[in-house]
């Protein structure tokens, strides 16, 4: 059994550069796997029993060797920043018991398959972050939450299927996916958060659903596919440089009136280097500066 408190204390970190393959005993159940095989960079292979119940944090860290791995159905948790750095790692199966993932699989590039279950309800602070060969994932429907940089730099994905039971998107979600080409933001997301689809420059389709309130800083910016918005009724202010450099916005369509319109609070430079000359209300336009 190992219980160590930082990398160093791994008994065999002095010799991490040797190991090539682990195969750990059935029975074998550590007090603690944080920071287990962190940095054994040569690793290509490890066999993990059903006796393992969590796998800690950082735990594969700068496994850069290994390609694949098998976690057991027993395992219920996986800590923060568990395979970061795997840049080999092409592929991977989530265990159904397992309901968090925060920062698991930032920049493994190498990643293209992931398989997540029904059991997880969140996808957090930069679990996928620049995972830059993922070109598609399914989120499954109980995800309430995808955080901080969750997806920032996947600039491989296409499309990403978002369901109905999120109703949060954090700072950075998508920020860079500069092949994302179309999403649906689902019914109960109140705020487009800062920076969430900045550089996704080939979206050319995004649906707002009318529960949005708040469509926050360059949330939108440098998407210069873009070539059409509805912004959702209800919403009430827009934030500094939200569209700024949404160089084919040549229409911008708001669901309410143009009363409602002109209550929106609009910070300054909301709409820098957009092309649309005005906005399309229920009961009329309204010219843009």
């Amino acid at each position: 059994k190992t219980n160590a408190y930082s990398y160093q204390e791994q008994p065999w970190y002095v010799d991490r550069h040797n190991i090539q393959k682990v195969i750990i005993v059935n029975g074998v159940s550590p007090a603690s796997t944080d920071y287990w095989f962190v940095d054994c960079v040569n690793m290509m292979r490890i066999v993990i029993p059903n006796s393992v119940t969590s796998i800690g944090l950082m735990a594969f860290s700068n496994c850069r060797s290994l390609t694949s791995i098998e976690i057991p159905n027993s395992v219920t948790s996986i800590g923060d920043y568990a395979f970061s750095g795997c840049s080999s790692l092409t592929s991977i199966k989530i265990p159904n018991g397992v309901t968090k993932i925060d920062g698991v699989f930032k920049g493994c590039s190498s990643l293209t398959s992931i398989v997540i279950p029904n059991g997880v309800t969140s996808i957090g602070f930069q679990t996928f972050y620049e995972c830059s060969s993922l070109a598609s994932i399914v989120i499954p429907n109980g995800v309430t939450e995808i955080g901080y940089e969750a997806f920032s730099g996947c600039i491989s994905l296409t499309s990403i299927a978002i369901p109905n039971s999120v109703v949060s998107i954090d700072w950075y979600a998508f920020n860079g996916c500069s092949s994302l080409t179309s999403i649906v933001i689902p019914d109960g997301v109140k705020i487009i958060s800062q920076h969430s689809f900045n550089g996704c420059s080939s979206l050319a389709s995004i649906v707002l659903p009318d529960s949005v309130t708040n469509i926050n800083l360059w949330a939108f910016a440098n998407c210069s596919s873009l070539a059409s918005i509805e912004i959702p009724k209800n919403v009430t202010c827009i934030y500094y440089q939200a569209f700024i450099n949404c160089s084919s916005l040549n229409s911008i369509t708001f669901r309410g009136t143009v009363a409602q319109w002109n209550a929106i609070r609009k910070y300054d430079r909301w709409n820098e280097n957009v092309p649309a000359t005005e906005v399309i209300c229920s009961d009329g336009t309204v010219p843009l500066n």
